[in-house]
């Protein structure tokens, strides 16, 4: 029988299983049997409790902080490969480490590429992710890499609320590419925020380049995690005439004060996918599901049936 006609097996690691579950039940099965056994020093061990030999198999999990999340994704795509499994994809909604994606100073790792390399040496034969944080990351494989992008969930959302006078808004200038395809997609303007670092996570100074007077303005970002970028650009832009601020982040790692921030910002809505599990709930977070989205390309690439049509930009 080929690997075409053989049901594909759908796993995930421990911390994604909510979204694994959903991704499971769009495409029409239900997860793998896994357990995980943990020693006393906190060391643990994933066993597949079926049969995966000859089996094309999907293990969902976003590798972001703690290391745990990665070392389960690694372990688990190596007992797959040790269990003759024929295809190990890893489905990755959030790819952990990407920030480190070049050397920026003296002495430091590339640590999107370690991670790259870690996966490919464990077994995992693909990769589907969503949202990298620097498109280039996908050079860091050698393997096939599907890089999804959150626009085909968030695009349908913004048309919707059916928005006057919008107006697209970048956080940085890193992010001007994203933010001028949204434009492009909306058909309208576009403004860029222009902040200095003084170290991580803390911004020094911000600027504002272009004109929001009257506009309701949405900020489009890869990620949010302490939310000081966002809340900050909210504010700055409120303080220039702008009507509302909305923010889009596909990944919501809301770390430390990040939930404060946001309730006291002037922020309206901040809108993410669940790539990521929220930590705590909030008026001001709406989540929209990516499993759909997943589900069909994995369905796709276990068939070997185009996946373009998946892709809005």
């Amino acid at each position: 029988m080929s690997s075409t006609t053989t049901e594909a097996k759908i796993f995930s690691i421990t911390q994604s299983k909510a979204l694994a579950e959903k991704i499971a039940a769009a495409y029409g099965t239900n997860l793998g049997k896994i357990i995980t056994s943990t020693y006393s020093d906190g060391e643990f061990q994933p066993s597949y409790e079926e049969s995966i030999r000859g089996t094309r198999i999907f293990i969902i999990g976003s590798t972001n902080p703690s290391s745990e999340n990665l070392m389960e994704m690694l372990l688990m795509i190596d007992a797959a490969k040790r269990a003759s499994a024929r295809h190990i994809t890893a489905v990755l909604p959030y790819f952990g480490w990407a920030r480190q994606d070049r050397k920026d100073k003296p002495r430091v790792p590339i640590a999107a590429k370690l991670v790259a390399k870690m996966l490919e040496t464990a077994g995992a034969t693909r990769i589907i992710t969503m949202d990298l944080h620097a498109d280039q990351i996908q050079g860091f494989f050698e393997k096939p890499v599907d890089h999804l992008f959150a626009s085909t969930i968030f695009l349908p959302y913004l048309k919707e609320l059916n928005l006057d006078n919008l107006t697209i808004a970048s956080p940085d200038m890193g992010g001007s590419k994203r933010a001028y395809a949204y434009s492009k997609a909306l058909q309208s303007d576009v403004v860029i925020c222009y902040k200095q670092r003084a170290k991580a996570n803390v911004i020094s100074h911000m600027e504002l380049i272009g004109d929001v007077t009257g506009k309701n303005v949405v900020l489009v970002d890869d990620m949010v995690d302490t939310a000081g970028t966002l809340t900050k650009a909210a504010d700055l832009m409120m303080e220039r005439g702008a009507k509302s601020v909305r923010a889009i982040c596909t990944h919501p790692i809301l770390s430390g004060t990040a939930y404060e921030r946001l309730e006291n910002s002037r922020l309206e809505e901040l809108i993410v996918t669940d790539s990521i599990p929220l930590k705590q709930e909030s008026k001001k977070v709406k989540v929209l599901s990516c499993a759909n989205l997943f589900a069909g390309v994995m369905h796709n690439v276990h068939h070997n049936a185009s996946i373009s049509s998946k892709f809005i930009m």
